[in-house]
């Protein structure tokens, strides 16, 4: 048996965690001691005392994240059969694919059953966002379990978890193991610069792969335009599939520049496609010109419920913009990244857009995350990614 502070929950509340969900919200909580720090381990035991498993404590809404659902200590062995399990994975999803491919998101949270730990894997490097303390207490751990577990094929590791915690760690993001500041990778034989110190999340949104595959299905000979670009994901792929000309558009200027260089890496004029630094929603409203595909890739505009309708709102006003101007004939790519905006919700969300913009529309496929990024069917939050290609006459 292991000691560690005990949680007590109210009767019947362990029903989810029977079913291996993997959060324990602060409501069903009976008993908890007054003295538990942000990030400790704690043991949860239904109202008859019996063990649940072991999870951190962090105080709000999700108040315990279960790292098991057994009674054992907490040690480095425990974090190498989980990073061994979640790298199996990996290696059957890419096997024979390395020449080709070689970034891969090697950890997703709850869908590796590691709520709070994603680990993106870049050539060799590896890229850490711990999304609770727990996780960042655990990291001398889990940096050391996961050299032994790759050996000679780990270049470095780079924690990246200041960002992703606003401020709640003392710790500022660096190099846990090695140092490599500039990152090329290969995603489907097409190259990409990565930039792990300033760029979004880990550096790059790996969770779009088989969508920017399935993209380039529809680009040949077209009119591309690709909003919320980011590093040019989408345009790249849409270039190299035969489109016309892929028109970028991102807020950002650090995206744009760089969005430019990954063109240019892989040998497509960025004077002929042009990349540009501006809001979307205006460029939508004021633009002339009609595309025959448009990407709408946007940032996650709900972080939590309470930021629901007004998502929903701003996806619809985004999709109706789009939708009144793409030509007759032509392709919608759009996505929702929005944890809180389920699937069924967002395919209304995009009918109703539709409806406003007067347009007739045909789904041609649902799609989601890749599957490095598995969906836990005992946690079904994480499905975070959703998406419509959509044919508008």
């Amino acid at each position: 048996m292991t000691n560690y502070p005990e949680i007590v929950l109210k009767k019947a509340k362990e029903i989810s965690l029977k079913r291996m969900h993997h959060w324990v919200f602060s409501g069903a909580i009976q008993q908890k001691p007054k003295d538990l720090q942000d990030g400790e381990l704690v043991k949860v035991l239904d109202s008859k005392k019996q063990v649940l498993g072991l999870g951190f404590y962090s105080p709000g809404s999700i108040m315990v994240r279960m790292i098991t659902f057994s009674d054992r200590e907490i040690t480095e062995v425990f974090w190498l059969e989980k990073l061994s399990a979640a790298y199996l994975l990996r290696k059957i999803l890419f096997s024979g694919q390395t020449e080709r491919t070689n970034a891969y998101r090697m950890v997703h949270g709850e869908g590796d059953r590691l709520p709070g730990l994603i680990i993106d894997y870049y050539d060799g490097v590896l890229v850490i966002q711990a999304h609770h303390l727990g996780i960042v207490k655990e990291l001398p751990s889990i940096s050391n379990a996961l050299q032994q577990l790759l050996g000679k094929d780990l270049k470095a590791i780079y924690n990246k978890s200041a960002s992703a915690l606003h401020g709640k760690t003392n710790e500022a993001d660096g190099w846990i193991f090695g140092e490599n500041s500039a990152l090329r990778i290969k995603e489907n034989a097409l190259h990409f610069e990565i930039n792990l110190e300033k760029g979004q999340k880990t550096g790059f949104f790996l969770d779009q792969r088989e969508n920017r595959s399935l993209l380039q299905r529809y680009c040949q000979d077209k009119e591309v335009l690709n909003t919320f670009c980011y590093s040019g994901g989408f345009s790249v792929y849409a270039l190299a599939a035969g489109a016309n000309r892929v028109t970028s558009i991102d807020i950002s200027s650090d995206a744009i520049a760089l969005c430019q260089k990954n063109l240019e890496l892989n040998h497509f004029d960025s004077n002929l496609n042009p990349c540009l630094t501006a809001d979307v929603l205006k460029f939508l409203q004021n633009m002339e010109e009609a595309y025959e595909v448009i990407i709408l890739d946007p940032p996650a505009f709900a972080k939590n419920i309470r930021s629901r309708h007004n998502a929903v709102q701003a996806y619809k006003r985004l999709n109706a913009l789009a939708l009144k101007k793409i030509k007759p004939g032509g392709i919608l790519f759009t996505f929702s990244c929005s944890q809180v905006i389920d699937r069924e919700l967002f395919n209304h969300t995009v009918t109703a857009a539709a409806l406003e913009a007067g347009r007739k529309t045909q789904v041609l496929h649902q799609v989601s995350q890749g599957p490095d990024h598995p969906v836990n069917v005992f946690h079904q939050e994480t499905s975070y990614l959703k998406g419509l290609v959509m044919y508008v006459t």
